[in-house]
């Protein structure tokens, strides 16, 4: 009987392939990954319809104004403002024009061209964070964030809850409050307070509090 060479006692491959990371498991988790980053995108920016539209319409007219000028030449009939034999004249003499005038229209131009682009490719954003979940897309509206941020301002500084003002933005919650008359706030234990609270729930992205007390107190507050 022959010998075993060592071709017949490697280990097989199939065992490796099932720990690859291009198994069924892996590319579910992957694909689910993927539709949460869209769904948390979609539901934290607004598209930008509203750009759209207006920039719909303003091509729109722009092509019905040209069209108008060009029926109105064909007939002989007087431009509206300018034909577009006067028009041709125009650009025509306009790239033998030594003055900047030509050059600060394309800049003024490409700029708009720019801003236009910019809007398009980048949604605006909701008032709206996430929360850390792996299994689903949780979002929380910035009022019912800044709701619970004035309520730990509010028990910390001993201030009435109708006298603490929180607005939250992308990453920043301004905490503002209006102390009683003779009743001196703690600013240390407000601003720990709202941090600590910002800190458990984990917002993403993150959040950080400012907390500005009124100079003069309330009356009766």
């Amino acid at each position: 009987m022959s010998a075993t060479t060592p071709s017949e006692v490697r280990t097989p491959r199939a065992p490796a392939a099932n720990t690859s990371s291009h198994s069924p498991a892996a590319e579910n988790s992957a694909g689910t990954a993927r539709l949460y980053r869209r769904v948390a995108r979609r539901e934290t920016h607004s598209p930008r319809s509203t750009v759209a539209i207006v920039l719909a319409v303003l091509v729109l007219l722009f092509f019905v104004y040209g069209g108008t000028e060009i029926v109105l030449n064909m007939l002989g009939l007087r431009a509206l403002v300018a034909s577009p034999t006067q028009v041709a004249d125009a650009i025509g003499a306009a790239t033998t024009d030594d003055s900047g005038t030509v050059l600060a229209v394309g800049i003024a131009a490409a700029v708009i061209g720019l801003v236009f682009v910019l809007i398009g490719l980048t949604g605006a954003r909701r008032a709206r964070h996430l929360l850390p979940d792996d299994r689903s897309v949780v979002v929380v509206d910035n009022e019912v964030i800044a709701s619970a941020v004035a309520r730990h301002a509010s028990l910390a500084g001993e201030v009435d809850p109708d006298n603490t003002l929180v607005t939250v933005t992308h990453r920043r919650a301004q905490v503002r409050l209006t102390p009683s008359s003779g009743h001196p706030v703690d600013r240390a234990a407000v601003v720990a307070a709202a941090e600590r609270e910002l800190a458990t729930a984990q917002y993403q992205p993150a959040i950080s509090a400012s907390v500005q007390i009124a100079s003069q107190g309330k009356v009766g507050a």
